[in-house]
């Protein structure tokens, strides 16, 4: 008889207005076999690591026309993750394999139709795959910040070297990889953020040239104009919002602006206005939204720039790590008021 173990579950218990709470998730536990029906093309999988990522909010809600599936209440949360292969019926895969991809929000899950990829390079952090190394199976940007980081800033912002790069959210994902990338390509770089701490790593472990915190900040156009007396030829928007009010009066003219994400409008019923797109005629600014799934076959590209970077230790990345399943509702909600200080993970069962 196959082995039948518990199985932790993280279940959504409805769909979600307004800013989000922990008890809109609850805790359950049912059994599962530790072995995959004969003749199926399941692979039976031990989670390790989840990702949290701000593309969620919208999944809890049941907006139709979405750019990604929402959540069924009651049903485990899903989301991107790292786990081990314990019994396969895929011929892709087989036992003992480190996979990432599409998993649930649980200790074990059995993945009929498998969004999965085997790991190839095992002598960096198994984590970074919820992240910087993470790839693509939906349309979202912020479940994979290396591709997002890498394809926003090099193809749709068109960088060169010494032009000035704001960064909205800077400390985050995918916000830490692109000023990075903009401080390798010789770029004056400023990233705001909302504490002290942030702020500090941005300019000590990251390498910005400049930050601000604009909870701070009284007038944020003053504040942009204090670090970018000529104006900004890249913005990287992850915020929008006020933030991206103030940018517009700051833009040079023929800047360009890639629309990642707009975190600061995601748990708004109605979401705010922006009274400054005139500048976009004015400035002949260009701003582009990207989803990174246009860029997917950039991947190997992008590995090759970069898997080198990290062992030399020339990018950094950041972690926020989450202890046991337990806490991951805390740490998904906690994306939404900036508790996080870098990329957040929940370490389910790491090897």
């Amino acid at each position: 008889m196959p082995e039948m173990v518990r199985n932790k579950q993280v279940i959504l218990k409805d769909y979600v207005s307004g800013f989000p709470k922990e008890t809109d998730m609850y805790m359950t536990e049912s059994s599962i076999e530790l072995q995959v029906p004969k003749g199926s093309n399941g692979v039976l999988l031990k989670n390790l690591y989840l990702s949290c990522d701000p593309y969620m909010r919208p999944r809890m809600t049941n907006i139709k026309g979405s750019y990604v599936e929402s959540f069924k209440p009651g049903m485990p949360i899903s989301g991107y993750g790292v786990a081990k292969v314990l019994d396969s019926e895929n011929p892709e895969f087989k036992k003992g394999d480190l996979v990432w991809g599409m998993t649930g929000w649980e200790e074990y899950s059995l993945v009929t139709a498998p969004q999965l990829f085997k790991i190839q390079h095992t002598d960096v952090p198994l984590s970074y795959y919820t992240g910087i190394l993470g790839k693509l199976f939906v349309c979202s940007n912020l479940c994979m910040p290396g591709m997002t980081a890498y394809a926003g800033f090099y193809e749709v912002c068109s960088p060169k070297q010494g032009e000035c790069v704001f960064i909205s959210a800077a400390s985050g994902a995918v916000g830490q990889l692109v000023g990075q990338f903009a401080k390798l390509l010789g770029c004056y770089v400023v990233g705001s953020a909302g504490s002290k701490d942030k702020i500090d790593l941005l300019k000590n472990k990251f390498g910005f040239d400049e930050a601000f915190n604009y909870k701070e900040e009284p007038d944020l156009n003053e504040a942009l104009k204090r670090y970018f007396p000529e104006g900004i030829d890249i913005y990287f928007e992850n915020v929008g919002g006020k933030m991206l009010d103030a940018v517009l009066l700051n833009m040079k003219i023929h800047g360009r602006i890639a629309v990642c994400g707009m975190i600061s409008q995601y748990n708004l019923d109605r979401p705010e206005g922006v009274h400054n797109l005139m500048y976009l005629v004015t400035k002949r600014v260009r701003m582009e939204g990207f989803l990174v799934r246009d860029y997917y076959h950039l991947y190997p590209k992008f590995l090759e720039m970069i898997i080198p970077h990290i062992k030399e230790g020339k990018i950094v990345y950041v972690e926020d790590m989450a202890e046991g399943l337990e806490s991951a509702p805390a740490a998904l909600i906690g994306l939404f008021s900036g508790r996080n200080v870098g990329k957040q993970v929940v370490a389910v069962a790491p090897e």
